[in-house]
């Protein structure tokens, strides 16, 4: 594609990212296919010619956060930057792709998730737009009366590119700026999403499953390494649902009915790509992360056990234990077959770290079956874990049923499962104080950041009575914070480090004192 300018000039960009780590890809594609048209990227949203703003709307926080970005967005550049197009793309359009450009008339497109891999052509296409407009409100008998109205003032139509079922899934070839620090990266090998789930619109937004062929993945990873990456972060949806929809419908029935036992059917998935991407040569990690219980197997967990860069880490959100509620949410597992899979995984996986993540106040969880979960977490005693609210989504299931929980209870029961959490997680943490871990330096932290943390070691004079920053650590000018193979980026606990660390690099750390969820070390 040749460069992409305006008058001779560089037509500058800028980005605001949203959501989870699959749309923070979305938005490393889109930086991607610009920079290679040759546009410029800016971090400053006032300098930019075009800025866009990826959207997520997987809940109505998220929804509110895009809509609230967008105002904001809109309201800052009439302004300092009349002149700036405004363009809203991912999940947000995509979902409400009817409704938005009558909502949002100061936007000058929207664009879906197959729009990505071609932005450059349409960020071009507004900029000549808009300037032609600006042009025509210059002349003396322009009806034009302001920049963000002069869409309505000339009635001229927003532009919307949308597939109404999206299809685009990238390969290892698609342009893409990382915005990850360099020493990890996020790996998306996979797209949409077959799941009936009854609280999510993942389905309606994304479209359907659609697998990433195998080889493409080992030469996207081979290139990451090659970049210096010690982390690979596996993402899609639902990670162990790979290479499934490359079967045939009848054949995927006959393995669903096999569920967590080996399979004959020889295809592509999870097991395969994880042996492939093990003999990558390289020191780093592989982490698995987005895994649906209804889709393990025996041979993945065999796998995992075997391949020594697969972190011993496993994401596995279970959402509820209780069997009504799982029926309800439409999980397509049971109570007795999820403490089977746990049981597995943890007897045939050493040293594995569980996380997983539940919804409280779902329609229907009465207080025996809160009960019930609470139970649960106190026998599994997972190594992470995170709870959500239920969130009542337009367009979905979970929407339409009765027996809907107040928000004061979902508050309330969230606290409940949290509090319970924090007393496994700080059990966790104190067990490994004495031990050696591997560790990858994530940056630099100071010691008001170590005190907020809570760390102590009473050892060491730094209790949590006192939260006084002992002698030893006071001599190191800087603090390190790191992250062991058990914690993944961004929602699990830190490490943080009383001595120099190089950042971006392996080391073994010993274990000196921790708090409810975070350690402090210093270098092996």
């Amino acid at each position: 594609m040749s460069e992409l300018k305006a008058n001779n000039k560089k037509i500058k960009v800028g980005l605001i990212s949203l959501g989870c780590a699959k749309n923070l890809v979305d938005s490393e594609i889109i930086l991607g296919n610009l920079i290679s048209s040759g546009m410029e990227i800016t971090s400053d949203p006032k300098a930019a010619d075009v800025l866009i703003i990826n959207t997520c709307s997987f809940i109505n926080s998220a929804k509110e956060e895009s809509v609230d970005t967008i105002l904001e967005m809109s309201e800052l550049n009439s302004r300092h930057r009349p002149d700036q197009c405004l363009v809203v793309a991912g999940c947000l359009p995509q979902l409400y792709q009817q409704q938005l450009p009558k909502l949002l008339p100061e936007v000058d497109a929207f664009i879906g998730i197959d729009q990505i891999q071609e932005v450059s052509n349409i960020v071009l296409e507004v900029y000549e737009k808009r300037k032609k407009i600006l042009k025509k409100c210059e002349q003396p008998k322009s009806a034009c009366s302001g920049a963000r109205t002069i869409k309505r003032d000339l009635n001229l139509p927003q532009v919307v590119y949308i597939n109404q079922k999206p299809t685009f899934i990238p390969d290892y070839q698609t342009p893409r700026f990382r915005l990850t620090p360099n020493h990890f990266a996020y790996l998306k090998i996979a797209e949409g999403c077959n799941h009936p789930c009854s609280f999510c619109i993942i389905p309606k937004i994304r479209g359907r499953y659609r697998s990433r062929q195998l080889d493409d993945i080992v030469k996207e990873t081979e290139l990451l390494i090659k970049q210096g990456v010690k982390e690979i972060n596996l993402i899609s949806q639902d990670s162990t649902y790979y290479g499934w929809d490359f079967l045939p419908p009848v054949q995927r029935r006959l393995l669903h009915k096999r569920i967590n036992t080996k399979t004959d059917f020889d295809f592509p998935n999870l097991s395969k790509l994880l042996l492939e991407l093990n003999k990558i040569k390289g020191d780093f990690w592989i982490r698995l992360l987005y895994t649906h219980p209804a889709h393990w197997t025996d041979e993945l967990i065999h796998t995992i056990s075997k391949c020594e860069k697969v972190a011993r880490y496993v994401d596995i959100p279970l959402q509820h234990i209780d069997d009504v509620m799982l029926v309800r949410m439409r999980r397509e597992t049971t109570s007795e077959y999820i403490k089977e899979l746990l049981y597995k995984i943890r007897s045939n996986i050493p040293d594995i770290a569980l996380r997983t993540t539940f919804i409280v106040g779902f329609p229907g969880e009465t207080e025996s079956r809160f009960e019930s979960l609470l139970n649960f977490i106190k026998e599994i005693k997972f190594e992470r874990l995170g709870v959500f609210t239920y969130s009542q989504e337009e367009g979905t299931r979970a929407a339409l049923m009765s027996n809907q929980i107040p928000d004061t209870i979902k508050k309330k029961r969230q606290d409940i499962l949290m509090a319970e959490q924090r007393k496994i997680s700080r059990s966790i943490c104190s067990a490994k104080v004495g031990k050696v871990l591997k560790v990858l330096v994530e940056g630099v932290v100071d010691s008001d950041e170590l005190k907020e943390s809570g760390v102590f070691s009473s050892e060491h004079g730094f209790t949590r009575e006192s939260n006084a920053i002992p002698d030893f650590i006071k001599q190191n000018k800087q603090l390190f914070v790191a992250r062991s193979q058990f914690d993944a980026p961004d929602i699990d606990g830190r490490i943080y480090i009383a001595g120099k660390a190089p950042i971006g690099k392996f080391i073994n750390v010993k274990i000196i004192g921790y708090s409810d969820y975070d350690l402090l070390a210093v270098p092996e």
